[in-house]
Formats: C-alpha cells, sequence, structure tokens
C-alpha cells in the first residue's frame, strides 16, 4: 500500500466512528474522524491537481503542526506529487534552498508569516507557480495572485470530483510503494542539507516493524508536536498512525505543548534527548527549591525507584522489601509527577534524533516511565533499532527491528541493510553512491555489535577523539553527562589532536537564573548571568561531578561558558536542534585555544 490508500482503507473500515484526528483550537478540542481525514486529502489532491501539479511535481510544505500538514501531504502524495517539508523556524534564505532545490512548483504555507518568507525570495524560485495558504489572516488585502488558500484548493477539489467521481480513485489506483513519499531534508550537521527520498514502503516497513517490537493499538492517542520535515515524526504521526489506526493529537501551539500533552495523556511518544532534559531540569529543580522535609523525601523515592530499576535492567529478582519501597514510591511520588509532566498514560516513550546520557535515561526509568533509546537516521527511514520491554540496557539502543540487519565495517562503522532504506538523495548521485553499497546504508556512526545482536552506538564516527593515551572516547558521551545537570543547556567537548580535553558550556538561562535569584546574585541578561564568579562556580562543581566519573585520559582539564545561546539562526545549531560542531570549532577557535593556553599554565 501507499499511504493515501491505508488512509482510505482506514476511512472505509472506521468512517464516522472513530476519531482519526483531534486539534485544540480556542481552548476547544476539535475532532475529524476517519471518513472526514480521508475526504480532507481527496479534496486536496482534486484540488492541487485543478492548480496544475502533476505525478512527480514536488510540492513544499512550511507549516506546524496541524492538520492541514497532514491533508497535504497525503493528497499531494495520493496524487503522485512529493511533499518536501521545510521547518517553520527557517530563515527565508533556508526556506529558498529546500523550495529551490526540491524544485517545487507549489508551497504550502501554514500562516502570514511563513506566507512572507516565501514571497521574499520568490525572485530566485523561477518555478513557484502558487502559493497555498492554511490561515489566511492578514493576507487579504496583499492583492498577490500567487497566493490561494487551502480551503479554495479544497473547493476546487470538490468541485472537481463532483464532475468526475472516479477521478481520486483512478489516481490512488495509480500509486505504488515504491514510489518516493518525500523528501526529508537531514539536519545538515555535517553541511548542506541532503534530500533524503523515502518511499512509501520504506516508512510503511519502519511503522511495521517497530509495532512489532512495542504494539500500538487504535485506542492509542499520540501527540504531535515535533517537526513533520524531522523523519521521527513523520514515522509516528503518519505511518505508525495510518499502521494502526491510532489517533493524532495537535497542541493549540507549540507553548502550550506540555499542559496539552497532560490533558490528552498520549500512549506513545518520542522526542528527542533535549526534551526529556528539560523535564529532568524542572524536577531536579523543584527538589532543590523545596522545603528540606520535601526534598528528603523526593531524594529518597528517587533512590528507591533507581534501585528497583537497576534490578530490573540487570533482569536481577526484585526482593519483596525493594518491591513494596518501589510501590510506595510510586504511589506518593512519582504518580503525581508522571500526571504533572503528562505522562501518566505513555506505555511506550523513545528518546531519538541525538544520543540520551545514561544519567537521563536511568532518571526516567527509576520514577517508571517505560524509556527507551532508539537508533535510527533520516536515510533509515527513523527508528531501525529498539529495545524490547524485557530487554531494555542503558548502554546498548537495543536490537535491529523486523527485515533489519546490521553490520559494523573494519573502519567501526554502523552498517544497515533493510527495506526501511532510503531510495538515495534527490539530484545527488554522488553522495548516493557514497551513502548506499550493494544496498547496505553507510551510517557515518561508530559502533559495535556485542554477541546477542544488541548494537552499542559510539558516535559519529569523524567525532570521536583520539585521546593523549592513544584510545579513542566519544565527547557525545562526556557532553550527555554534563548536560544531565539542570543548569547546563548545551555543551561542546574538544580535544582531537590536542594534549588533553576542554568543553564550551552554554548554561541553562532557567535554571540558572533561578538559582542566582535564590542567592541574591544580581544580573540582567544571559551575558551577564554567564559572567558571573558564582555561576562559574557553580558550572566548576557540575564539570567535577563529570570527572568523576571519566578516564583521566578523558577529564575536562579546562572549560568555558558561551556568553550567548546557541542559536539555528546563528548556524550554530540545525533545524532539529543538533550542535553543528563544525561550525563551533570554527567560530570559537580563538575562545577554544585560550583554554588551551590558560589549563597548559
Amino acid at each position: 500500500m501507499t499511504l493515501p490508500q491505508m488512509l482510505a482503507a482506514r476511512a472505509r473500515r472506521h468512517g464516522r466512528r472513530k476519531v482519526a484526528l483531534r486539534e485544540k483550537e480556542y481552548g476547544i478540542w476539535q475532532e475529524v474522524t476517519w471518513e472526514e481525514y480521508a475526504a480532507h486529502a481527496r479534496a486536496v489532491c482534486l484540488g492541487l491537481e485543478a492548480l496544475g501539479l502533476r505525478r512527480g511535481d514536488t510540492i513544499a510544505i512550511l507549516c506546524g503542526n496541524r492538520p492541514a500538514w497532514l491533508y497535504t501531504e497525503l493528497g499531494a502524495q495520493a496524487l503522485g506529487a512529493i511533499p518536501a517539508g521545510v521547518y517553520v523556524e527557517s530563515l527565508p534564505e533556508q526556506v529558498r534552498y529546500v523550495v529551490e532545490h526540491s524544485e517545487a512548483r507549489i508551497v504550502m504555507v501554514e500562516d502570514q508569516e511563513q506566507a512572507d518568507k516565501v514571497l521574499g525570495v520568490r525572485a530566485h524560485l523561477p518555478r513557484l507557480e502558487r502559493i497555498v495558504v492554511d490561515d489566511m489572516r492578514g493576507l487579504e488585502d496583499y492583492g498577490e495572485p500567487l497566493l490561494t488558500s487551502l480551503e479554495d484548493v479544497e473547493r476546487r477539489g470538490r468541485e472537481a470530483d463532483a464532475r468526475d467521481p472516479g477521478r481520486y480513485d483512478a489516481l490512488l489506483a495509480r500509486g505504488t510503494d515504491d514510489e518516493v513519499a518525500l523528501l526529508a531534508y537531514t539536519s545538515g550537521t555535517t553541511g548542506t542539507p541532503k534530500a533524503a527520498m523515502l518511499s512509501h514502503r520504506n516508512l510503511l516497513a519502519e511503522a511495521e516493524g517497530v509495532t512489532q517490537v512495542d504494539r500500538v493499538l487504535e485506542t492509542d492517542d499520540i501527540v504531535s508536536f515535533l517537526p513533520f520535515s524531522w523523519v521521527g515524526e513523520q514515522l509516528l504521526s503518519v505511518a505508525i498512525a495510518l499502521h494502526a489506526g491510532a489517533t493524532v493529537n495537535f497542541p493549540e501551539e507549540p507553548a502550550t505543548v506540555r499542559e496539552d500533552l497532560r490533558e490528552i495523556g498520549p500512549h506513545v511518544l518520542i522526542a528527542p534527548p533535549r526534551f526529556w532534559e528539560a523535564m529532568c531540569a524542572e524536577f531536579q529543580m523543584k527538589i532543590a527549591d523545596a522545603g528540606r522535609l520535601k526534598g528528603a523525601a523526593a531524594r529518597l523515592a528517587l533512590g528507591i525507584g533507581r534501585r528497583a530499576s537497576e534490578r530490573r535492567l540487570r533482569r536481577q529478582p526484585v526482593g519483596p522489601g525493594v518491591r513494596l519501597l518501589a510501590w510506595l514510591a510510586h504511589v506518593l511520588t512519582f504518580r503525581a509527577l508522571l500526571d504533572r509532566l503528562g505522562l501518566s498514560r505513555v506505555r511506550h516513550a523513545y528518546t531519538g534524533g541525538a544520543a540520551c546520557g545514561p544519567e537521563l535515561f536511568r532518571f526516567f526509568r527509576a520514577i517508571g516511565l517505560n524509556l527507551k533509546q532508539v537508533y535510527g537516521q533520516t536515510e533509515s527511514g527513523g527508528i531501525s533499532v529498539l529495545h524490547a520491554d524485557d530487554d531494555v540496557r542503558p548502554e546498548t539502543v537495543g536490537k535491529p527491528t523486523a527485515g533489519t540487519r546490521l553490520r559494523v565495517s573494519a573502519a567501526g562503522e554502523i552498517l544497515i541493510s533493510s527495506p526501511t532504506v532510503f531510495l538515495g538523495y534527490y539530484k545527488d548521485p554522488e553522495a548516493t553512491a557514497q551513502a548506499l553499497d550493494d544496498g547496505w546504508l553507510h551510517t557515518g556512526d561508530a559502533g559495535a555489535l556485542e554477541a546477542d545482536g544488541h548494537l552499542v552506538v559510539i558516535d559519529r564516527l569523524k567525532d570521536v577523539l583520539r585521546l593523549a593515551d592513544g584510545s579513542r572516547f566519544s565527547p557525545a558521551l562526556i557532553e550527555n553527562k554534563l548536560k544531565f545537570s539542570p543548569y547546563v543547556r548545551e555543551a561542546v567537548v574538544v580535544g582531537e589532536e590536542r594534549p588533553f580535553v576542554v568543553a564550551l558550556i552554554q548554561i541553562d538561562m532557567g535554571t540558572a537564573g533561578s538559582w542566582a535569584e535564590t542567592r541574591r546574585v544580581p544580573f540582567t541578561t544571559f551575558k551577564d548571568l554567564s559572567g558571573k564568579p558564582e555561576v562559574f562556580t557553580l558550572i566548576e562543581r557540575e564539570v567535577g561531578r563529570v570527572n568523576e566519573d571519566l578516564p583521566r585520559a578523558a577529564r575536562i582539564h579546562a572549560f568555558a561558558l558561551f556568553d550567548k545561546e546557541l542559536d539555528a539562526d546563528d548556524d550554530e545549531l540545525t533545524r532539529t536542534n543538533k550542535v553543528r560542531r563544525s561550525t563551533i570549532l570554527g567560530k570559537y577557535r580563538d575562545m577554544i585555544d585560550g583554554l588551551y593556553v590558560s589549563a597548559a599554565w
């Protein structure tokens, strides 16, 4: 099947009896049934055809998490066109790159803000023919012939459907699962983003593989809050939701995600480490700010939870005494905490997109959340490796999903062969040839396979540091240990071809600011706060804590604090909030060199 064919099958099965989508508007949840979902995709498909979009053409989507994205994506796919996602935080030049590179003839945008970005660069987009807008507020007086509303596109589609009722079914039937379903642009941590061509077969094989390990039910709720431009969100809220028949829920605004998450109570959740780090930091700060008695009780409960969790992870028996204490800790502390975080109904929680520190992983396991590390890439369709519930290990990312094979090359690189592996990079045969070798995907990641098939991921192959004693070590491991501190937002570890390891650290403005306020340390801006001697001493203690768990050669000898927050608009982060290491090493070279000079003295 293709994704639109699966949507049509779901609509025939569930009709108006079951909710497929739910969107919060003005504080009220608006529900869309499977029949209505399919009807919107049908109307958009025929409306886009009326605008001139054809099979094989590309349509760019610049929109937040809302049903309009799904209607456009599934409608374009039913037509045989190829959607290409653009992050809503993208600058106009980044929007231009994706629209121009993908050769999109039509761009669907969310609102006036996103329409203005496209209009601002249209002189560089000779192929652009239309801008379809979901929310037309503020655009009524533009008088711009490129602009049309999504509502008008659907109206055209319904009129076309009335004239030729068999047209949509004929278009739908032409689709095959080996066609390109979407262009997923890579995060660009190593350079210019590339467009991975993922087929319907890739995505649905991925959904099948994941749900064979962790079953997703028709009665399950999913909360969609991560960008659809990211393959992880495509996997969960499109492929898995269609495959399992689960309901996808859209928060009202990015700022209300946590509140809406708690209101919905999802059963399945995927998020990058930064999301989990923020939740953990919030809990740690609440303990720090609590009274002596409450703080001691919370720390005691956490200690009990960790003891029970560690025994389960190591497959050791949990005695009746520990089991009783763990139950009390859950009832008295963790149940309310999970509810407050919106995690009380989660059966399967995943952290992906970047490495997760072992301390963060163990924290959530201790409070009773079934958090599991997963491994995959845009090019492998998302999740290729994950843990089964009864075989979770903090030091690994689990075993490959059904149909996926792994091996590690002589150079230590992880290679993947699977029905989920992408078709290649759009308009880049050279990069495709480098990535694909006789059906095997070269991931660029260093790793090792254990005897029982568990995969250990070390780091990006090119980022693994050669330390003073000749051994190799992952900077990501040190960085994740640093980021477990509630006062550290981001960290970049340096050491390749250097005499020792140093670190550049970005403080967390919220938690470090609260710490400073309670100690009457005055500050005004981020730069002012990061320059305070008291804050430097605070971070110095955190660095010392991390060094205690590191091999001597890998310990941090010196560190410096960024005087600004790292920003994707400054090319320091990707749109998925991954650090662009090469940018940092070049932009802050003087700071790094200064650390080596001062530490040498």
